[in-house]
């Protein structure tokens, strides 16, 4: 049985070294390819995401905090199937930033007026907070799908699970659209793209399994339609 619980202390001290280890990372993202430190949209845009990230880890530390343990690593119990999905979505979120860095910073493959810049801002901002909201009332929002038996899995039907059935995804989305349109880049959003479709197929995976191994799940699906966009998916 995997052991999760852990003090609000001591939960925060790893989500603050992996925040710096993001800061190094992104750096490099943007900047190498990039070519150069002289990119205000590049230093904009990493200014706003880890300002979204560190109220993100406080958010999480106060409602939510054995959420930074259980979502450390693929837990035991992990599909091989969704593993490899998992994988293949943070690759593509963080080729958001080369391939905006690339496009806006260096080679200008097709320029943007500030007012997208500022759209995209408003959307990296609303997906985030919306991706945290969700991970706020879901004690199960692991990287990967299973039946958390060892964790007491039930039905979150809370916050936004009370409108939609995904809302990681959805919010998730928004975000990735956000972060490639605050980089000022429109190639950006060709990840973007993958990414929508790897998180649709990811979607039904995720619902097969749960409804066919977490008790009232079917039920939870009769009662709240949609997965995505209510009125849409």
């Amino acid at each position: 049985m995997t052991q999760l619980k852990t003090g609000p202390g001591r939960a925060l001290a790893p989500s603050l070294g992996s925040l710096g280890i993001t800061i190094i990372v992104m750096f490099a993202a943007l900047f190498w390819p990039a070519g150069t430190l002289d990119w205000p949209r590049g230093w904009m845009f990493l200014g706003l995401f880890l300002a979204l990230t560190a109220i993100a880890i406080l958010w999480i530390w106060r409602t939510n905090p054995e959420l930074f343990a259980a979502r450390s690593r693929y837990q035991k119990g992990t599909k091989a199937w969704d593993a490899v999905v998992a994988t293949l979505t943070i690759i593509l979120f963080a080729a958001i930033l080369p391939v905006g860095a690339f496009d806006d910073g260096r080679f200008h493959w097709a320029p943007q007026p500030d007012w997208v810049v500022v759209i995209g801002y408003v959307l990296m901002t609303s997906g985030y907070l919306g991706l945290t909201w969700a991970q706020s009332v879901n004690q199960h929002f692991e990287p990967t799908v299973r039946i958390q038996t060892d964790r007491g899995h039930k039905v979150i039907d809370t916050g936004p699970y009370a409108t939609i059935r995904h809302p990681g995804y959805a919010f998730a989305i928004v975000l990735a659209a956000g972060m490639a349109l605050s980089l000022g880049s429109l190639y950006a959003l060709i990840p973007v793209g993958l990414l929508v479709v790897t998180l649709f197929g990811r979607t039904l995976g995720e619902e097969a399994e749960l409804r066919k191994g977490l008790a009232g799940y079917a039920e939870y699906m009769a009662r709240v339609r949609w997965r995505w966009v209510p009125g849409v998916w």
